[in-house]
């Protein structure tokens, strides 16, 4: 079934994943050289106006119809003298490089291919041209795609692992789950860690990209305007994402380049800078894009979990769900038909969902929810006649194994309390012994009806999670 809300705002929660990088690395650290140079909107490759995009000029437009002669020299710089530039920093460094290549771009420059080749650095695809996606037909993205794919091979002699459209469409991402032969996906920027994806029976690994640490920002507004600024914020970065790392959370952080912003000569002075600063430190991995993915892949495989409540049907859900509030399945119809997505399929997400149709609910069915749940060491409990949650959770608190002085205690206190209320007296159990339980009885039986009504229907709350707890990870 289609989600009805696809956006995932829960991601992994309070409590990522333990990387466990290689060499107990508290970050690892991976560098995205863009290869787009000859590949951008241009009249000449067909495009039906200039480049406008990332570049030196202020406040640049598209020229339809027209060559933007000052346009093209900018990228041609990135090919001509930024890429070597940043080659020879990356290899007197012996630092590992993914780069995003864009197929046409990569065809028209073989003397860049094989040095990329022979550094052994990781050429992903970055789509077959440096253009915008988002107004692209599903169909004719598809075909895009499988070009790409087919003259990146042709142009390097393997076909790419990863993937980053960049300037994409809300369809890219899914297009190229179904296209199957891809280790990775990064058009994203959710996470600060891999994640999978599931989308038409397939697992896929996302590696999240960054448009923060990102050179691009020279060429926009309220961006860099120095090297000294690029490498601050760089700095910053690690520092922090290390300091996580110390603190047992380890991260990746994703630095993007472009040669012909990065590989100008004051800023490759930043990018030298910042190399030499986060080299300085012990236990930092610098890693390419597929690495990250293999690790990945190995060590953090794709789990299914045995229920999604997203994924769920009306009348599944409902059957599932139905008795996390005692007798009232009213209260699961209305959160399935509500906005139910991906951040409730957590205990902690589907908890909220049902709650708030609970909250959102009139005293009345309130009360009803109330009256649903059984008197504690109850006559129901005696007949055996509770449902298996409560039958449960009052066995917990040995509330199955009264004496006969106890019994009679609860007995009255059910009587009293059900004559002044009009409800049974409601605790979630679980934790408490007999003896807390008695202690909470005949303190709340003295509140006044209001603050117990609030007090029952909070731990009609409280009983809801715990009971999805033991369904439901997060």
């Amino acid at each position: 079934m289609t989600i009805r809300y696809p956006r995932d705002l829960h991601g992994y929660g309070a409590k990522p994943p333990q990387a466990g990088w290689p060499g107990d690395a508290k970050i690892a650290v991976q560098f995205v050289l863009n290869y787009e140079e000859g590949g951008e909107n241009c009249i000449l490759h067909g495009d039906e106006a200039s480049e406008a995009f990332l570049s030196e000029i202020i406040g640049a437009a598209q020229w339809p119809g027209q060559r933007h002669w000052n346009m093209e020299s900018i990228y041609e710089y990135g090919a001509r003298a930024g890429f070597w530039r940043l080659h020879r920093l990356f290899s007197e460094q012996d630092i590992p490089v993914t780069v995003y290549g864009v197929a046409t771009a990569l065809a028209r420059a073989p003397a860049q291919v094989e040095a990329m080749l022979d550094a052994d650095w990781e050429i992903a695809s970055h789509g077959l041209k440096w253009i915008e996606h988002k107004d692209y037909a599903i169909e004719d993205e598809r075909e895009t795609i499988l070009e790409a794919i087919r003259l990146h091979e042709a142009v390097t002699g393997s076909r790419p692992r990863g993937w980053y459209t960049g300037r994409c469409s809300v369809n890219t991402v899914d297009l190229v789950t179904e296209e199957g032969g891809f280790d990775y996906i990064s058009d994203t920027y959710a996470d600060d860690l891999p994640y999978w994806r599931r989308h038409a029976g397939r697992d896929q690994l996302i590696i999240p990209y960054t448009l923060d640490a990102n050179d691009m920002r020279f060429a926009t507004a309220q961006g860099f305007n120095s090297g000294d600024q690029f490498f601050a914020y760089l700095k910053d970065s690690f520092d922090t994402l290390y300091a996580e790392g110390e603190a047992g959370s380890p991260k990746i952080m994703s630095v993007g380049l472009h040669c012909r912003l990065a590989g100008r000569p004051g800023r490759m002075a930043s990018v030298k800078r910042f190399i030499e600063y986060a080299r300085s430190h012990g236990s930092v991995w610098f890693a390419r894009r597929i690495d990250i993915a293999g690790h990945w892949a190995k060590h953090h495989p794709p789990k299914a979990a045995p229920i999604v409540p997203s994924h769920m049907e009306r009348e599944d859900f409902v059957r599932t769900f139905g008795g996390i509030f005692e007798h009232s399945p009213w209260i699961a119809e209305r959160a399935w038909d509500g906005e139910l997505g991906l951040a409730n399929d957590t205990a902690v997400g589907l908890h909220s969902a049902l709650c708030i149709q609970f909250r959102l609910a009139s005293n009345e069915e309130k009360l009803g929810v109330l009256r649903a749940h059984p008197d504690l060491a109850g006559k129901l409990a005696a007949a055996k006649r509770l449902t298996a949650e409560s039958t449960k959770e009052q066995a917990g608190a040995g509330l199955d194994a009264l004496t006969d002085e106890e019994r009679e205690r609860f007995t009255v206190l059910n009587e009293a309390y059900t004559d002044k209320f009009g409800f049974p007296f409601i605790i979630a159990v679980k934790g408490l012994d007999k003896a807390q339980i008695l202690l909470a009885f005949e303190a709340r039986i003295g509140n006044d009806r209001d603050t117990e009504f609030a007090t029952a229907c909070r731990q009609v709350e409280r009983i809801a999670r715990l009971r999805l707890n033991d369904m439901l990870s997060g």
